[in-house]
């Protein structure tokens, strides 16, 4: 099973990575994916993920979605 916290964590790491700072807060998620930060809050008090924004996130930075989903290898594609 996917859990919404663990996936939250692997777009935090991988956030903070792109954007070279060293914390990340839940509306700076909220906008790298394209979401209001209401939205976001209630998705993640409800658990659900936003695979769809997740998706364009990746495809946009070039990073697996098996990683941000599943933790599978490779972090960054091709």
């Amino acid at each position: 099973m996917i859990h919404f916290y663990e996936v939250s964590s692997r777009l935090r790491d991988a956030i903070m990575q792109l954007e070279r700072r060293e914390k990340i807060k839940d509306k700076d998620i909220a906008q790298s994916l394209g979401l209001s930060p209401q939205y976001y809050a209630v998705i993640k008090r409800r658990g659900k993920i936003p695979y769809e924004s997740i998706a364009l996130f990746c495809k946009k930075h070039r990073l697996s979605m098996n990683w941000i989903l599943l933790e599978q290898k490779p972090v960054h594609l091709t």
